[in-house]
């Protein structure tokens, strides 16, 4: 009765020790600064366009959402209050990620799921170097640190178009629009803002990694590990999105 819960238990288990051997590996060397580096223009430059995009008109659609709500209670005024804590709470962490993960975990899987498949990997491992090392914990590395800064850019970006659409639209004054931007966040919000990203990283590179390197079957495993791996990093941000907001309110009800 329980055969078919063994497959997903197994699948869950391997990934909590994948990401703990790749958590690990960050305190030991070699660290293989070169791919670290490189990793870092893929991910975090090569995704800036689709970034800046997703922020850019994020915030310009929200700023005509939320306007024209609080033109029912004479509040238009207070439109970038609700943009920028929107944006920097949730928009952007969340938008962002799934940007990310739809970019670059589907690269990390086929990129891995193609080693794997041409015994790459295992010629590595026959040559005394340990594949965790050398091809997950620098993704890791790299996506940690770039998807926090993509989130700052995001939420800069998705601000300064809800400015223009306050601008052009609703004749609110620049200073208006930003001092109302400026005073609605406080330090909650920037650490909720990039706590998140930060937690999301791990699965955005833990799960591309997960998919490629456990890829069989070939041309369509790789095909298939690549699909698995975008959709699984997605709906686990969501999940991990709802878990962390639900923390952070219920620390500002109890504080």
């Amino acid at each position: 009765m329980l055969d078919p819960l063994k497959a997903p238990v197994l699948a869950v288990q391997e990934f909590f020790l994948l990401t703990g051997r790749a958590l690990r590996n960050i305190f030991r060397t070699p660290h293989y600064s070169d791919d670290i580096a490189l990793q870092m223009d893929n991910i975090g430059v090569g995704s800036l366009p689709v970034v800046v995009l997703t922020g850019f008109f994020s915030g310009a659609v929200m700023t005509l959402q939320m306007s024209r709500a609080l033109s029912d209670y004479g509040q238009v005024g207070r439109t970038g209050n609700v943009v920028s804590i929107t944006l920097a709470r949730e928009l952007g962490p969340v938008l962002t990620s799934i940007m990310v993960a739809g970019r670059n975990s589907s690269g990390i899987a086929s990129e891995l799921g193609s080693m794997k498949v041409t015994e790459q990997i295992d010629a590595m491992r026959a040559l005394g170097t340990d594949p965790v090392q050398k091809l997950v914990t620098p993704r890791l590395i790299a996506t940690c640190t770039m998807l926090p800064l993509l989130v700052v850019i995001a939420d800069f970006v998705g601000m300064f178009g809800g400015f223009l659409i306050a601008d052009w639209f609703l004749n609110l004054t620049p200073r208006q629009y930003w001092s109302s931007v400026w005073r609605a966040l406080d330090w909650k919000d920037v650490i909720q803002g990039l706590l998140k990203p930060l937690i999301f990283a791990v699965v955005v590179s833990m799960i591309g990694c997960f998919y490629g390197l456990r890829t069989s079957g070939g041309t369509q495993g790789v095909g298939r590990s690549t699909t698995q791996a975008v959709v699984a990093a997605i709906v686990l941000i969501f999940v991990l999105d709802l878990l962390i907001t639900k923390i952070f309110v219920w620390q500002a009800a109890t504080g």
